[in-house]
């Protein structure tokens, strides 16, 4: 069985692209007791569970899926906190769902989202930046905020970015990408009709609102939207062509330099012995054109 992959609440669980892509679980649930039951369940059906919350989550949601986590004391769920807005987590869950059926094991899987992670990028519609607090906000944005029918694009991942709808451009990626858009209230066209075409994305998928992202945004006036890989391939050959390692703590394969299930950094390369370093200090470059 593929590694399970778990996220917070429901709204986080995107439609699969193909009838491969597994779903995905939801995990902590409504009680301790629930959660107990549900995620040893997942471990002894998939071996390995790795459950994505958002790095603004409630700190009762956290303080159960580490509690979960100890009552177990298990070595193979991994928790991992993503700085990305809540339909970005949405997206990388479904990115893991596609690679969990790959030949990778549930370390280079679980290490592999904050690779992942740097090719979302995630914003949204805003019609006020007033108490917007994850992205920098200067005074006069903040102030225009209070016209009446003004709309801000925000960028917030990979890179943030804030501009007044008409008057400037978001970056967008350099890749082929598709646009996932959640539309809130008031409706607005502008990411299907102005966005994406400027984005030149590979197509367009419209989902429901993730209930955490007006608090995450500050505004229940939005539409939020992230934009990623989404070929299976693409994102396959991505995580392969990553050097792999051992976590010298528990043992198993990462990318990167951090494990993705005992948060274990990977040690520095060992230093060169002093002789070898003068030796090679002293070696002189060859002037330009010798052989």
């Amino acid at each position: 069985m593929p590694t399970a992959i778990a996220v917070t609440s429901p709204d986080l669980v995107l439609p699969p692209h193909d009838r491969q892509t597994p779903p995905a679980v939801v995990q902590p649930l409504d009680s301790l007791e629930s959660s107990l039951t549900g995620m040893h369940a997942l471990i002894e059906q998939h071996g390995y569970v790795i459950a994505l919350y958002p790095a603004s989550v409630e700190d009762a949601v956290t303080r159960r899926l580490h509690t979960v986590r100890s009552v177990l004391e298990s070595d193979r769920i991994a928790l991992l906190g993503i700085d990305l807005p809540p339909l970005g987590v949405a997206l990388l869950a479904q990115q893991l769902r596609q690679l969990s059926v790959c030949d990778f094991s549930p370390g280079v899987l679980a290490s592999s989202a904050r690779l992942l992670a740097h090719y979302i990028y995630a914003g949204a519609l805003l019609g006020s930046v007033a108490k917007l607090d994850r992205v920098p906000v200067t005074l006069k944005s903040h102030a225009k905020s209070w016209v009446p029918g003004a709309q801000f694009a925000v960028l917030s991942h990979p890179r943030p970015q804030l501009a007044r709808i008409g008057q400037d451009e978001l970056t967008g990626p350099e890749f082929g990408t598709r646009l996932l858009v959640a539309a809130g209230q008031p409706p607005s066209d502008w990411v299907t009709a102005t966005l994406a075409p400027a984005w030149r994305v590979q197509g367009v998928a419209t989902v429901p609102l993730p209930q955490e992202s007006a608090r995450w945004w500050g505004t229940t006036k939005l539409a939020e939207f992230a934009a990623g890989l989404h070929d299976v391939s693409v994102l396959y050959q991505l995580v392969s062509s990553v050097r792999r390692e051992e976590c010298h703590w528990c043992g198993l394969e990462l990318i990167g330099d951090r494990c993705g299930f005992c948060a274990a950094p990977l040690p520095p390369p060992p230093e060169l012995p002093t002789a070898t370093v003068r030796a090679a200090s002293s070696v002189r470059a060859l002037p330009r054109g010798a052989t």
